[in-house]
């Protein structure tokens, strides 16, 4: 398998698995923000005569609007937080390859990195 192609695939299963986070965290966001959206809800229903006389369209609305904010809001922190990870996890991977090359006396060019990543997985 060439280093493009296992590049490739690399990426790919990164992306597969930066949607499932997402998938996950924007559900959880979502559960979440509907929960809070339900109680303010009620307590301005209970506490506030001009939310009581709102028609229900009106405050499904309101919980829809919660709901999709919660779906935005944990998505995006999920995503945001598996990048940081990842590229730290590149940043050490990257690190450890230019100091073994350069140990070796080659040049730590990209290609060279590829190429020590694809034999280091390969003994993985």
């Amino acid at each position: 398998m060439s280093s493009s192609s296992a590049t490739r695939i690399r990426r790919e299963e990164d992306v597969q698995k930066a949607y499932d986070i997402q998938v996950q965290a924007g559900l959880e966001g979502a559960a979440r923000f509907t929960a809070v959206g339900v109680g303010l809800s009620i307590v301005a229903h209970y506490s506030w005569p001009a939310f009581r006389r709102q028609g229900r369209p009106f405050k499904a609305l309101l919980l829809s609007l919660f709901c999709v904010a919660g779906v935005v809001f944990g998505a995006e922190r999920a995503l945001i937080a598996h990048e940081a990870q990842r590229r730290l996890e590149e940043n050490n991977i990257r690190r450890v390859a230019r100091f073994e090359l350069t140990k070796q006396g080659i040049v730590p060019t990209e290609t060279e990195i590829a190429k020590w990543r694809e034999v280091n997985e390969r003994q993985d």
